[in-house]
């Protein structure tokens, strides 16, 4: 991307959607010029530019919750940004993992269920409490891949016999314990989606 291909507005700037690469989660809505674009080309990590402090400012300087760029897209009227980035840390300066902190949160959007999904697992992973079940099958790798079989049967079972709320129930059975189970040898959902997309080119 140029930035002779951005129409940046008559103040020189042009709004900005962060993005989380993995989870498609929004992160922020900042402001950039052609030099915070031109830097964050160059770096591979988000800069803005600031219209109260009227300067460019790099994302994570001091707090080292740097947003690394994975890629930069443009609207259709090339008057608006996406970033799509792999944070480092929370995006919001409250400590809140994204800026949209605020208003209508439950329920959750269906994007955002498993990210947060992950995000539990990968806390009952390091932490370890008492009574936790899913600390329980980390703890047992055999015994979380007899989950997974057995919870995939169970919805292949409901597909066959059983009524389509079932199916949805099972199948969020097998994707909780299919998350368990990718954690725990470092991996993701959004690595799994990764092979689907190279399948599909």
């Amino acid at each position: 991307m140029q930035a002779s291909e951005v129409r940046f507005d008559a103040s020189g700037l042009v709004p900005c959607i962060v993005q989380d690469w993995s989870s498609g989660e929004v992160l922020t809505l900042a402001y950039m010029n052609a030099d915070a674009l031109a830097l964050t080309q160059e770096t591979g990590e988000m800069h803005f530019f600031s219209r109260s402090r009227q300067e460019l400012w790099h994302k994570g300087a001091t707090s080292g919750n740097v947003q690394r760029v994975h890629s930069l897209r443009y609207d259709c009227d090339a008057d608006a940004l996406l970033a799509l980035v792999e944070p480092a840390g929370p995006a919001c300066h409250t400590g809140e993992r994204s800026c949209f902190h605020r208003g209508d949160l439950s329920p959750q959007a269906p994007f955002e269920v498993l990210p947060g999904l992950e995000r539990t697992i990968a806390a009952r992973a390091q932490e370890r409490p008492d009574g936790s079940y899913t600390s329980a099958l980390l703890a047992n790798p055999p015994l979380m891949g007899e989950k997974v079989q057995e919870e995939a049967e169970e919805v292949a079972r409901a597909a066959r016999e059983e009524s389509d709320e079932r199916v949805a129930n099972e199948a969020a059975d097998v994707l909780y314990h299919l998350s368990v189970l990718l954690a725990s040898r470092s991996l993701t959902l959004a690595d799994a989606a990764r092979v689907l997309d190279e399948r599909r080119r």
